[in-house]
């Protein structure tokens, strides 16, 4: 029961950080481009335009997203309750894996929206 608890509270690591950090970087993010803090892509950093709109853009969407995955984690994680070391192990390895795919695929639909948004030297497209 206990290693089951400590891959329970290690797999909602990942939703809880997001949920944090998205909210941060969509209510308060940081004001000037840096190379240390913050979504930084090439596209972002472009001017204050680009960086403030994929930083409220991320934001909510990890937002979002970590607020699914974070019940959704707790009831993946359920059907190992009670099971070998191994299997509990082996089920939330490949659920962390799963998050991290979410948690780095959220970059796609971020660029593509910079991309919907911007032309390629960060000036804002004209809205049709």
């Amino acid at each position: 029961m206990g290693f089951w608890v400590f891959m329970l509270l290690s797999n909602l690591l990942i939703p809880f950080l997001m949920i944090v950090l998205g909210r941060w970087m969509w209510k308060s993010p940081p004001k000037n481009i840096n190379d240390i803090l913050g979504y930084r892509t090439t596209m972002s950093r472009k001017n204050q335009d680009t960086w403030k709109f994929a930083h409220d853009y991320c934001g909510r969407l990890w937002w979002k997203v970590g607020w699914i995955m974070l019940p959704l984690s707790i009831a993946l994680m359920l059907p190992v309750l009670g099971k070998t070391t191994d299997a509990i192990g082996n089920w939330g390895g490949i659920l962390c894996l799963i998050q991290c795919v979410i948690l780095i695929g959220c970059i796609a639909p971020v660029e593509q929206a910079l991309k919907k948004n911007f032309d390629s030297d960060g000036n804002r497209r004209n809205e049709e």
